[in-house]
């Protein structure tokens, strides 16, 4: 072959190479950059998908956690008489408790000692009057005023309800609650709305409002509402649903109560025959119930019959009360 014909062979085979060689780089490059898009729109997506979801249920899991250990701390420190003095909505102080509650032991004490009755028997009973009478009575008011709280409650969550759908602010349907509603409705909430007047947080307010009233209803309302300052949310849904949830609580009560009624007015018949006949044997007969309250042996009697008579009264209490 002469050299007219080789050179135009070497040109097109180098012509030919080069181009396979061009070829070659793009489709790599092209890969790579495939590559690289996608390696970031995953990322992209791994990044937008943890974000919304796995934080917000992070979130609401460490809300729900701080709400329940304020709960045990508030449960354990509302036993104090000092908090059932505020959950009875009294304004004495707990030292005025106190010294009221040792003149009554005293003046029981001196009265048994006056009427003829051995030191011991004064003491126990001056104990009972002490320790007993005032703690019964306390406890009493703080159940009378629960009973009205939540008589009332759903009421008030109903407004908080309508007035969020109607475009109001939650703070202008607490107030609306604490000029309307009834006592003690409307004093618990002018303390909330006092509260934040003065720049107290919201979630601080609801634990205080669970601290003078230590109820499960309480507690489901601070803890939707907590939640829902934090993590947002439709509120209106959420206290509607509470609402239905309360109210159907109070049903069950006024139903497990009515079905329960005949067992309770059992039980206080059962209780009270012992007491009531003593007395009329004691009216009848002093001589011979005399007995039981100047020998020793008939201290003993009547100590071991006190203790089992209460310990039926609390055996059929626990029997026939259901905590829903």
């Amino acid at each position: 072959m002469d050299l007219g014909t080789i050179i135009p062979v070497i040109v097109a085979i180098g012509v030919v190479l080069i181009g396979i060689a061009l070829a070659g780089d793009d489709k790599q490059e092209s890969q790579k950059r495939i590559k690289s898009v996608a390696q970031s729109r995953e990322s992209a997506i791994k990044r937008r998908g943890a974000d919304p979801d796995e934080t917000r249920r992070k979130r609401l899991l460490g809300n729900i956690k701080d709400i329940e250990m304020r709960e045990r701390q508030l449960r354990r420190a509302r036993l104090s008489v000092g908090a059932r003095i505020e959950q009875a909505g009294l304004t004495i102080e707990e030292k005025t408790f106190w010294i009221a509650s040792g003149s009554i032991g005293i003046l029981v004490a001196l009265g048994v000692l006056v009427s003829g009755n051995s030191w011991y028997v004064a003491l126990g009973a001056g104990g009972v009057a002490a320790f007993g009478l005032p703690r019964w009575i306390l406890g009493f008011l703080v159940g009378q005023r629960q009973k009205k709280f939540i008589a009332e409650f759903a009421n008030a969550i109903d407004v908080i309800v309508r007035g969020v759908k109607s475009g109001l602010p939650l703070a202008e349907c607490l107030k609306i609650i604490a000029r309307e509603a009834p006592e003690p409705l409307s004093t618990e909430f002018r303390r909330i709305c006092d509260s934040q007047s003065m720049g107290v947080p919201m979630d601080q307010c609801l634990a205080k409002l669970f601290e003078r009233m230590p109820l499960p209803e309480v507690s489901f309302f601070s803890i939707v509402l907590s939640i829902q300052l934090k993590a947002g949310g439709n509120l209106s849904e959420a206290l509607g649903n509470l609402s239905l949830i309360l109210r159907s609580r109070k049903l069950m009560r006024e139903k497990i109560n009515a079905l329960s009624s005949e067992a309770k007015a059992s039980a206080m018949i059962i209780g009270a025959l012992p007491i009531c006949v003593c007395l009329m044997v004691y009216i009848t007969s002093p001589s011979y119930m005399g007995l039981l309250f100047s020998d020793p042996t008939g201290h003993l009697g009547l100590g071991v019959g006190v203790l089992m008579m209460g310990t039926g009264i609390l055996v059929m209490r626990n029997m026939i009360n259901f905590d829903i």
